[in-house]
């Protein structure tokens, strides 16, 4: 019965590390389309340079 209840365990262990990947790399696509459009649609400054339209 333990070992049942052990492989059990790392089933859902395992499933769980899996979906919060899959999360975590939804995530960074996320940030990544964000950052590209940050830097096609970044204004000018009045200096004549390009500025950034976050701060970071």
């Amino acid at each position: 019965m333990v070992p049942l209840l052990i492989v059990l365990l790392l089933a859902l262990l395992l499933f769980g590390v899996g979906f919060a990947v899959k999360i975590l790399w939804w995530v960074a696509v996320a940030v990544l389309v964000l950052w590209l459009l940050g830097f096609v649609m970044r204004s000018s400054t009045a200096g004549g340079g390009r500025g950034r339209w976050y701060r970071w």
